[in-house]
Parts: C-alpha cells; structure tokens; sequence
C-alpha cells in the first residue's frame, strides 16, 4: 500500500473560468494558472504522483506551449495511466478544496462522478471549506485544494 498527498493554490481573478475535475463552476471569476487551473485535479495529480513515487506535477505537465490551458481532468487521465503503468491500482482518493467566494456543494455530485470515472475507483471523497476568513481563501482572493490517496 502506498499514500499519497498532493496540495494547490491559485489565485481567483475575474474573467476566467472556475474548473474543478472538469466541471465549471457558475461564477464571474476562476482560478489563474497555465492550464485551466483546475485545483482539485492538480493536488490529486501530486498525491498519485507522489504515492507511486513518480515527481510531481511539473515534472510530467510542465509550463510550456503544449500544457497551456490544457483541461486537467485530461492531465489527470494520463496521470492514472502513468501510475496503472507502474502496476498501481488506485485504491481511494479524498480532498478538500479551500475557497470563500462561491459555494459549491451542489456541484459535489457531479465532480466526484468525473473523478470516479477517471480515477477508476469509486472511494473519492471531496469536501469543501470556506477558510474562515483565514488567509487567502478566506479573504476571497484564491482557491487552494489538499489530496491524499492509496494505491495498492
């Protein structure tokens, strides 16, 4: 059994979307990053990376021309390509996504359906918080996601 914990932030800015495992979520602002800045599919990417001792993120998906405004639920299939590679199985993933400006437990369904899919297991668990109005978060100018899962 391997573990594994992947975490992501980016700041919110107005006129991007907001994707979260491929679902975009209603809202005049979203996540800045190179890629669609998808935080949820960006932390588990790190954790199945981690877990199966493989880098990070930046390793397999760096910053350049061919990874720009790449939809990260697609980053995500291949990471679980790279690690059934490895003769892994993903056992369970669970994560929580931090941010105040929206909420976004009506979207729940419909994320952890696409995670499902793409992870190949049916033990995905995500939560959400508001941060409190702690930190970045809390203040409403970022997003942030933290990731565990197990491989067998």
């Amino acid at each position: 059994m391997f573990v594994g914990f992947g975490y992501d932030r980016h700041p919110l800015v107005e006129g991007r979307r907001l994707i979260l495992a491929g679902v975009e979520v209603n809202s005049s602002f979203g996540s800045l990053g190179h890629s669609d800045g998808d935080v949820l599919s960006h932390a588990i990417i790190d954790a199945l990376l981690g877990a199966a001792c493989l880098g990070d993120i930046g390793t397999w998906f760096p910053e350049t021309d061919e990874y720009k405004d790449a939809r990260s639920l697609d980053l995500l299939k291949k990471t679980v390509e790279k690690v059934e590679g490895k003769g892994l199985k993903i056992v369970n993933v669970d994560a929580t996504v931090v941010v105040s400006r929206v909420r976004l437990s009506s979207y729940r369904e419909k994320i952890i359906e696409n995670l499902r899919d793409v992870l190949k297991t049916s033990y995905v668990n995500v939560k959400f918080k508001s941060g409190n109005t702690l930190g970045f978060e809390g203040e409403g100018r970022g997003i942030s996601c933290y990731a565990v899962c197990l491989l067998e």
